[in-house]
């Protein structure tokens, strides 16, 4: 196996190197702790995991020359109590997301070392560990399963709770700048969360009946031609809208918890936003692969841009039009 080759000029002083080696033992230490709970087919998977596991540990240690690196840091084991505990509570179906996820993570993180290692002389070692780490390990994750985590569902979920989550946002800003009454902005918020979230979800049915009218019709084409096409894979478009319109009330509900709590300003509406959105963006990167940090900056600037700019339009609506309530 890859992880047993003889490596004679390790890596060392590699940025990629600590991070990979900790991940590694990072899954290794979670696959033991999850099997010892775990039952039936579960339990095999697991037990199957731990020796591929154990190998691509030592071939990752030996090659970026770190041997004395086996010990998680504070936040691999904070996140190590955090997950177990998770799995324990939901069960066998949470530990095989799980599963699937650290797959999906591995596959974006592996590609990454083989971009900057292939043409290098130990390419041959790196694309070995890396064939067997996707052909063997992904395929006992997978293999018994159906694919819990779905690209588009998650796309669809992320595209509510965000829009829901900003738009409203922006709104309890701008009517704290018109109005300075927390019932109004509360009567306010709730009118608009409700109207977006119909709108939003009536909006994803039609694009995803539109999706599926376009796919069938052009498998159609290619079979009067002569084509030998299967049948197009189709969206549910009730399922999708009924996904879109739920996330996006859920996110709009983010801002308007402080103000059902009696906050008299944004502020609070600000920050708790702030706060929700590094958690479900730091969900949504363990589970789908993405930069967390990137969509953690992206979001965090739509938030304040959103904010600032309705404060501004409620300021100008009181002070120049006189809007007052």
């Amino acid at each position: 196996m890859a992880a047993d080759m003889a490596i004679t000029t390790p890596a060392v002083n590699d940025p990629l190197g600590s991070e990979l080696v900790l991940d590694e033992l990072f899954d290794l230490t979670l696959y033991r702790a999850l099997r010892r709970g775990a039952k039936g087919e579960l339990r095999e998977i697991l037990a199957a995991l731990i020796p591929i596991e154990t190998r691509h540990f030592g071939f990752w240690q030996k090659f970026f020359g770190l041997p004395g690196l086996n010990r998680l840091d504070f936040g691999r084991r904070v996140k190590l109590v955090v997950l177990v505990g998770v799995c324990r509570l939901f069960g066998p179906a949470c530990v095989h997301l799980v599963l699937e996820a650290i797959e999906v993570y591995g596959v974006r993180k592996y590609l990454v070392v083989w971009e900057q290692y292939k043409n290098e002389p130990l390419g041959a070692a790196v694309r070995e560990v890396l064939s067997d780490e996707f052909e063997h390990e992904d395929a006992l994750v997978s293999g018994s399963q159906e694919r819990r985590i779905d690209p588009e569902r998650i796309s669809a979920i992320f595209l509510g709770f965000n829009d829901g989550l900003v738009e409203i946002l922006g709104a309890v800003s701008g009517f704290f700048a018109a109005f300075h009454d927390s019932g109004m902005v509360l009567m306010a918020g709730f009118s608009v969360a409700a109207a977006g979230a119909f709108s939003m979800g009536a909006g994803a049915f039609v694009s995803a009946s539109s999706g599926n009218e376009m796919r069938i019709t052009e498998t159609a084409r290619k079979r009067f031609l002569g084509s030998s096409v299967p049948a197009p894979a189709r969206d549910l478009p009730l399922r999708t809208a009924l996904v879109v319109a739920f996330s996006y009330f859920i996110g709009s509900m983010v801002p308007l918890l402080p103000v059902v709590c009696g906050a008299a300003s944004v502020l609070a509406s600000i920050m708790t936003a702030l706060a929700m959105v590094v958690l479900v963006s730091t969900f949504l990167a363990f589970l789908s692969g993405m930069d967390v940090k990137r969509r953690i900056l992206i979001n965090v600037t739509m938030i304040f841009g959103a904010a600032a700019f309705a404060y501004v339009i409620g300021r100008i609506a009181r002070d120049i039009w006189g809007i007052q309530v």
